[in-house]
């Protein structure tokens, strides 16, 4: 069985983040989502829209995801690595060279983006609407 691990805050999830994870699901057999913690995020001084068990339970309603597990700090990933027995780590294009560390534990692919969705405009949206 081939394991697919990913990382991502997966706030306010849209078709990008479900194209994403249906992109990495196909790489194998068994996806993994390591999702940040509220307390990561304020770390990474982030702001979700919804809250971490929020966002789990979205993710797990999500055919292509088969586990989810929280993120709690940035030097976590060598650890996951190992202890799901990843195969191939993944994530966005934009992320691209920032994890290459990580080869010799597995492969590192990067997944391109979908252009015209993101989280923080989706946001912006949404507070937009509730202002009015």
């Amino acid at each position: 069985m081939k394991r697919i691990i990913t990382y991502g805050t997966f706030d306010v999830l849209h078709y990008g983040h479900v194209n994403l994870l249906k992109r990495a699901k196909k790489l194998g057999d068994y996806l993994i989502v390591v999702l940040s913690t509220d307390e990561f995020n304020q770390i990474k001084n982030k702001i979700s829209y919804y809250t971490y068990e929020q966002r789990k339970i979205i993710l797990e309603a999500c055919r292509y995801v088969d586990l989810v597990v929280p993120e709690y700090n940035w030097e976590q990933k060598k650890d996951d690595i190992i202890k799901y027995q990843a195969d191939i780590f993944v994530m966005g294009d934009d992320w691209k060279g920032q994890f290459d560390y990580l080869n010799d534990l597995c492969e590192v692919v990067y997944l391109e983006r979908t252009s015209d969705v993101c989280s923080t405009n989706t946001k912006k949206h949404l507070k937009s609407k509730e202002q009015k």
